[in-house]
């Protein structure tokens, strides 16, 4: 696709996560709308799909969520992309939905490979899925996003080291590095520090993009691709701010996992064109 009619599918994700958390009454739209270029770019552009889904994935790139909370943009995404009705968006985080509010599998959404929302957890999936890849002699790649307040958590350092060491090449990983989680800045809560430098030690490619610039992101996803399978797995640091594309939620933690009420729902939709009809 054209860079304009990525930002359309993306202009029209945000209004699909703004409908669903709002209706929900629940639901993290900050990080959702942060990471729409990237989520939109990824399934709509980069990555080698097939949307009769099938759990294997054999032949296919594959994608993981490990920050399972912003489950409203991946869920618009995959219904924008034909893996299951756009109209299903409406029974976001209802009573037996097959949309919860961190994805699950017992439901057998398609796109859905594993559960996330225990936080810390996706990485590690991400290298089993990969190690699986090269044993099959399948030369596709494996993506994973994680959130940089979730590398606070040890597993994720245990799985850097460990991707690392083993020449998990045809890992991509990207880090939404927003500094914003649930009480506060990054910084506040528990610094990350040199996150760039931290990677590159572990013995990581590091690359960093703007998230919020879809030029920036479809260049850069590629040359993650182009660097990998070169003996060391690739980490995106990716630059979001949280809220993007609304201005009352940009640039604050607040609106991690906050929905919008009657009025807020209508300066959000005011700043967010309908490009592919709402749901």
């Amino acid at each position: 696709m054209q860079i304009e009619e990525l930002k359309k599918v993306a202009a029209q994700v945000r209004r699909d996560i703004v409908r669903m958390v709002h209706k929900s009454k629940s639901g993290h739209p900050g990080g959702a709308l942060g990471c729409t270029e990237f989520f939109t770019a990824l399934y709509f552009e980069i990555m080698k799909i097939d949307t009769n889904f099938k759990m294997d994935g054999i032949g296919e790139d594959l994608f993981f969520l490990s920050n399972g909370h912003i489950s409203p943009v991946f869920y618009s995404v995959l219904a924008r992309r034909g893996y299951f009705d756009v109209k299903e968006l409406s029974t976001f985080r209802h009573i037996n939905s097959r949309l919860q509010g961190h994805p699950t599998t017992h439901e057998g959404l398609p796109g859905i490979r594993v559960a996330s929302g225990s936080l810390g957890q996706g990485m590690s999936v991400a290298i089993g899925a990969s190690l699986s890849k090269k044993l099959n002699k399948d030369d596709r790649f494996v993506f994973c996003l994680t959130g940089d307040g979730e590398l606070q958590e040890g597993q994720n350092w245990e799985a850097i080291m460990f991707a690392a060491a083993k020449k998990v090449d045809n890992l991509i990983v990207t880090v939404d590095w927003n500094h914003c989680q649930i009480d506060g800045t990054t910084e506040q809560v528990l610094d990350l520090g040199d996150l760039k430098g931290k990677f590159k030690a572990f013995g990581w490619e590091v690359l960093e993009m703007n998230g919020n610039v879809m030029d920036d992101v479809i260049f850069t996803l590629t040359e993650a691709q182009l660097k990998a399978k070169k003996g060391k797995p690739v980490v995106i640091l990716m630059r979001t701010e949280m809220g993007f594309g609304v201005d009352y939620m940009m640039g604050t933690h607040k609106w991690h996992g906050n929905a919008p009420n009657d009025e807020q729902l209508e300066k959000a939709l005011a700043q967010l064109p309908v490009t592919l009809g709402d749901y």
